[in-house]
């Protein structure tokens, strides 16, 4: 993995989370975590994971089978010096072949190695996939 993706912003620490989440890249993913073990992950329907441990099984388990096709959309950021908190809309490919949507929170925190994911919390959203809407431009 390219030492920007590890060094940079809270932004393209989690291009790097969806890229390694594409390639089923289990090393890659939990590279982006920080190091501490309060970290936690909620997964769609699922309980709280807390740890390495327990988010690095839950993620195995996850991609066996080849990565996520995860195309994020929607951001919604809110940062500060030390963290980060982007609120997004993942769309996706239900079981049934059906498009679907979820919504996830990822928290990052600035730390002597770079930006790194604290928390991911994920559920699946009700209803149409949302547009992205423009930006307004305030005069």
């Amino acid at each position: 993995m390219p030492k920007k993706q590890l060094n940079g912003s809270a932004s393209e620490v989690e291009a790097a989370f969806y890229d390694a989440l594409n390639r089923a890249d289990v090393e890659a993913l939990m590279a982006l975590w920080a190091d501490d073990e309060e970290i936690a992950c909620i997964h769609p329907g699922g309980p709280r994971l807390v740890g390495h441990r327990a988010i690095r099984e839950s993620w195995s388990i996850i991609l066996e089978h080849g990565g996520l096709h995860i195309r994020p959309a929607v951001l919604h950021e809110t940062h500060n010096l030390m963290s980060s908190i982007h609120s997004v809309v993942e769309g996706t490919t239900a079981a049934t072949g059906e498009p679907a949507h979820l919504v996830a929170s990822n928290v990052y925190i600035k730390t002597p190695k770079g930006w790194r994911i604290v928390l991911r919390h994920v559920s699946v959203a009700p209803g149409p996939i949302p547009v992205d809407n423009p930006q307004q431009v305030l005069h």
